[in-house]
């Protein structure tokens, strides 16, 4: 038993950890229309990580969302939208 729960407790961090390019950023935790997101952004990216479990059945609503989200940190406009619905990167117009 406890030779299983040392790697889940490891694996705990990577829920919302960010993509290689955004390690060591801290997120700002915002919630756009009920769907809570981890946002970090560098340079001209951002990146959303969709937090709360939430039935998202294809990009388009969350999508939105996530841009929003990335809007409000980052102070930006966000030209284009890339990922799925878990992960969204933005691209900023600044």
């Amino acid at each position: 038993m406890i030779r299983w729960l040392i790697p889940l407790l490891l694996l705990l961090p990577a829920c919302d950890g960010g993509s290689p390019h955004f390690m060591g950023i801290t997120p700002t935790y915002v919630t756009v229309e009920g769907s809570t997101f981890a946002v970090r952004v560098k340079g001209d990216l951002a990146e959303a990580v969709r937090t709360n479990v939430q039935y998202a059945p294809r990009m388009g609503p969350i999508g939105a969302r996530a841009a929003r989200a990335m809007e409000q940190v980052s102070g930006c406009t966000v030209r284009d939208i890339r990922g799925d619905q878990a992960l969204i990167l933005g691209i900023l117009e600044c």
